[in-house]
């Protein structure tokens, strides 16, 4: 009788860390010998406490080493560390410009253009382009007198504290970490600086059910008598439209 047994397959995955300022490749892997002699054979490696995970220089000669390092004998996931794809392939107008020809407003700090730019560039949807700049404007004014690379993931919790405390929504709250993450991890080629900041539960919302009493509307104003008897049928036995269009005598 063959084995059903499949052998586990040895995998590191790349992120992209800064780290005291400096750009980093950051290997994250499950404990394991072989992985662990591997790493140990690349140039200066270091380990983060505070990422759990070792590290190198990120240069493209340490990415080339890594590959061929661990080519043949350990799956590497790039999923975390290209991110430089472009979303759409349309020739949709992307309406950026319209930004950049604002009128200036005293006091206000407007969107930078590297960030206008690369939303340009990876041709995202217009109606994206409007909420990240919407949002990253909203943020960037709460610190207007502080420089943006200054910002650290304590600033980004409290601006978030603030929107939590006037009760927007999860969607709302969502999108306000999306265009932050956007500047750091995407515009100035940070992959997961921010990863930490932790994001809203999604919401479970109950559907809305119509009352007992507009059921009794509903039946009382059908037309004729098959039409009445389609509506009690649906709301006593609970079946889905296409069931009742599929429904034989025999299933009675």
């Amino acid at each position: 009788m063959a084995s059903s047994y499949t052998p586990h397959i040895k995998s590191i995955t790349l992120y992209h860390l800064m780290i005291k300022g400096q750009q980093m490749i950051g290997i994250r892997f499950s404990p394991d010998r072989l992985i662990q002699n591997l790493i140990k054979g690349l140039p200066d490696p270091r380990w983060s406490k505070r990422y759990n995970m070792a590290y190198i220089e990120n240069t493209k000669a340490n990415l080339g080493i890594i590959f061929n390092t661990f080519k043949g004998e350990v799956w590497i996931n790039y999923n975390r560390f290209l991110t430089n794809k472009p979303l759409k392939t349309t020739n949709e107008s992307i309406a950026v410009e319209w930004y950049r020809k604002r009128k200036p407003i005293p006091q206000f700090r407007c969107c930078p253009e590297e960030y206008l730019l690369k939303l340009e560039l990876k041709k995202y949807a217009n109606s994206t382009v409007r909420t990240y700049v919407s949002f990253f404007e909203m943020f960037i004014n709460h610190y207007k007198h502080k420089e943006l690379n200054a910002i650290d993931e304590s600033d980004i919790r409290a601006f978030l504290q603030k929107l939590i405390h006037r009760n927007v929504s999860n969607s709302y709250l969502n999108q306000a970490i999306n265009s932050i993450k956007f500047y750091y991890e995407v515009v100035l080629g940070m992959p997961n600086r921010f990863y930490e900041i932790e994001r809203p539960r999604k919401e479970s919302k109950l559907p809305k059910v119509i009352s007992k009493e507009e059921i009794i509307s509903i039946i009382e104003n059908t037309n004729n008598i098959k039409h009445r008897c389609i509506v009690k049928l649906l709301y006593s036995s609970g079946l889905r439209r296409s069931e009742l269009l599929n429904l034989k005598i025999s299933d009675v």
